[in-house]
C-alpha cells in the first residue's frame, strides 16, 4: 500500500475471517473472506458473529425494502393503482426479464410517471439470456433497463403525489431522500454517529452501518412486529409479502435471493459489492454477509452452510439451494474440478 493511502484511509478495511475454500485437486486454490452477523430480533443483540461486525458497511440494494417504506407510508400504491407484483419491484434488483419489464412499463403507465424522469442513463438487460432476446428484436437502451427502475419509480411516483421536483429527486437535500435516510437509519436502530451516508450506483444517497445492523434490519423486514415503528412495520410487511409472492421478480430465476423468497418464512435480498441479508420469521433472526471481495461467488455456500445450521427453510428450499449451488463444480469438459467449502 502506498504511503499516501495508509496514511488517508488508517486501518479502513475491517477484521474479516476465512468464510470460503475453494479446492482444486485437493489443494487449496482460493480462499474468500468476510464478515457475518446473526441478530436475534427479540433481543436487538448479536446471537453469532464471524470477523468485525461492529465495523461499517453499506447496505446498497439490501435497502430497498426499507426504502420502499416512505412511498407506501405515503399513499403511492393507492393513489396509482399498483398491485402486489408492483410493490414486489419496489424492492427489485431487476435483471430485465420480460415480466420485470412489463411490471415497470404497468407502474409508469398507471402513474404518469415518465421515463426520462429517471436520474441514471439508459441501459440494457442485465440477464444475458434477456439481454440476447432483446438484442435480437433491435431493441435500445432503456432507462426502465436499469436494475434500479422499480425503486426509483416509488419515490418518482412519491414525488409527484407529494408536489415535490421531480428533477433532482436523487439528491441528498430532496425532501424525498431526506425522508428515506431517516426513515432506513431508524429501521435499522441507527444512530446518526453511527451512519454514513454515500453515493449508490443509481445515484441515489445510501447509508453505511455496522453490519450487525443490517442483520436487525432484515430481522425486522421478517418479523416487523418487532419494529418500534406500527405504521413502517405495517408498510413494510405489504412489501415483504409481495416480495414472497413475487420471487422471481425481485431478481430472477436462479438467483439465490429469488430462490429463498420462495420460501414463506424467509425474507432475502442481495445487495452490490459482496452483501447479503436474510431474515427467517419462526426463528426470528436476522443474518448479514459481507464478502471483503466485493464478489458474490461464496453466497452460496455460505448460506446453505448457515441454513443448515438454522434451520428456517423447507427442504425444498434446501433441495434447489444445493442444486443451484453445488459443493462440487466442473470444468468445461463437465468433469468434476474440485469443491466450494465453508469452513467458518
Amino acid at each position: 500500500m502506498c504511503e499516501m493511502c495508509n496514511r488517508e484511509h488508517p486501518d479502513a478495511f475491517p477484521a474479516d475471517v476465512p468464510l470460503v475454500v475453494t479446492t482444486r485437486g485437493g489443494l487449496p486454490e482460493n480462499q474468500h473472506r468476510g464478515r457475518i452477523s446473526i441478530v436475534s430480533v427479540d433481543r436487538g443483540e448479536e446471537l453469532e458473529a464471524y470477523g468485525d461486525t461492529k465495523a461499517p458497511v453499506f447496505i446498497r440494494s439490501t435497502g430497498k425494502p426499507m426504502q420502499a417504506i416512505e412511498p407506501l407510508l405515503g399513499g403511492a400504491a393507492e393513489a396509482f393503482g399498483w398491485e402486489d407484483r408492483h410493490l414486489a419491484m419496489l424492492a427489485a434488483s431487476h435483471r430485465g426479464h420480460p415480466e420485470q419489464i412489463a411490471a415497470l412499463e404497468d407502474m409508469l403507465a398507471k402513474s404518469g410517471v415518465p421515463e426520462d424522469a429517471y436520474a441514471f442513463r439508459a441501459s440494457e438487460p442485465i440477464n444475458a439470456r434477456a439481454r440476447d432476446e432483446w438484442a435480437r428484436g433491435g431493441g435500445v437502451p432503456r432507462k426502465i433497463y436499469h436494475t434500479c427502475a422499480g425503486k426509483h419509480l416509488g419515490m418518482l411516483a412519491w414525488c409527484k403525489l407529494m408536489g415535490w421536483p421531480l428533477e433532482g429527486y436523487e439528491r441528498p437535500e430532496h425532501p424525498a431522500q431526506q425522508r428515506i435516510v431517516r426513515r432506513v437509519r431508524e429501521w435499522l436502530g441507527a444512530s446518526e454517529a453511527e451512519t454514513v451516508v454515500g453515493r449508490d450506483g443509481c445515484g441515489v444517497p445510501v447509508a453505511a452501518v455496522p453490519l450487525w445492523r443490517a442483520a436487525l434490519g432484515y430481522g425486522r423486514l421478517a418479523c416487523p412486529d418487532a419494529a418500534p415503528d406500527r405504521k413502517a412495520a405495517a408498510a413494510a410487511a405489504r412489501v415483504t409479502a409481495a416480495m414472497n409472492r413475487h420471487p422471481e421478480l425481485v431478481e430472477g430465476p436462479g438467483r439465490l435471493a429469488s430462490l429463498l423468497l420462495a420460501d414463506p418464512n424467509v425474507v432475502a435480498k442481495s445487495g452490490a459489492q459482496g452483501l447479503f441479508t436474510f431474515g427467517l420469521r419462526k426463528e426470528r433472526i436476522g443474518v448479514a454477509i459481507h464478502l471483503s471481495d466485493g464478489s458474490e461467488a461464496s453466497w452460496g455456500p455460505v448460506v446453505i452452510s448457515l441454513l443448515e445450521r438454522l434451520g428456517g427453510v423447507s427442504e425444498t428450499t434446501m433441495a434447489s439451494l444445493r442444486d443451484r449451488f453445488p459443493r462440487a463444480f466442473v470444468n468445461d469438459a463437465g468433469a468434476v474440478a474440485g469443491t466450494r467449502e465453508a469452513v467458518f
